[in-house]
């Protein structure tokens, strides 16, 4: 029998004690069994290490890293990219959930695809891990001109093959890292193709669906300029499709709630 491969799930931790469990158990009630969960704690002043101290004592594919000082997702997921064994990695964030047959479905999708990076449908769930209605879309696949007009790609629901796509850091901002990673994977020529099917669940905690608009603009225009250096008229370009498609996707989500 074809021994599968490795799969390495990177994982943020940053004060995440009320969820992190439910993120853990999502792990372990994978049908795929050959993965390793790399959690990163970014300096957490609440319980969230012990928790994750006490899954590791029950499950030696949990390993757990301390960051000395509080330094952001970015480098936390970078960390934990550094310490991974596996050829695949995927994203899941400390309070995010997966369904159960979420990597074996999905890395079957890219052995069959033979593809480097892909990306899933999610759901969007209420704080208190309730569903809502709010569904993602996931077209057949994006490039970098896609991206930069609108990024449909949930971090939660991303797998990377590092044979094919080779080592790539997240680039050191403390938001946005995970977009300006997928830019820069699609900028090396590589498609994120898209998996139609609903394999992960979106914690909106607090009121995040439509909170920080501005500073979200903000963000992706920081990322336009600085991390992708695209001219004034460009940006302005991209930008205004980012706006207007960002104002149609809030009226969809709050009529769907």
């Amino acid at each position: 029998m074809k021994q599968q491969p490795l799969i390495s799930v990177i994982t943020p931790a940053y004060n995440s004690e009320r969820f992190i469990g439910e993120t853990i158990e999502s792990v372990l009630n994978q049908t795929y069994t050959d993965w390793e969960m790399i959690i990163v704690d970014d300096c957490s002043s609440d319980n969230t290490r012990e928790i994750v101290e006490r899954y590791k004592q029950q499950d030696p594919r949990i390993q757990l890293h301390v960051l000395d000082e509080n330094s952001g997702s970015a480098v936390a997921r970078n960390t934990a990219m550094k310490h991974a064994q596996g050829r695949y990695i995927a994203f899941l964030d400390s309070d995010d959930r997966w369904l159960p047959e979420k990597l074996e479905k999905q890395l079957e999708f890219m052995q069959k695809k033979d593809i480097a990076f892909s990306f899933t449908t999610y759901v969007r769930m209420q704080e208190d891990g309730t569903r809502t209605n709010a569904i993602s879309n996931t077209p057949e696949y994006v490039d970098y001109d896609d991206l930069m007009k609108r990024c449909v790609i949930g971090c939660l629901t991303v797998m990377i093959d590092r044979e094919k796509t080779g080592h790539m850091e997240m680039v050191n901002i403390r938001t946005r890292q995970d977009y300006a990673y997928w830019l820069a994977l699609t900028r090396k020529g590589f498609l994120a193709y898209g998996l139609p099917e609903i394999l992960a669940e979106y914690r909106l905690v607090g009121n995040s669906i439509s909170s920080n608009k501005w500073k979200a603009a903000k963000r992706n225009w920081y990322v336009f300029r600085q991390v992708e250096e695209q001219s004034l008229p460009k940006s302005i370009w991209y930008f205004a499709h980012y706006v207007v498609l960002s104002i149609k996707d809030m009226i969809k989500w709050r009529m769907k709630k």
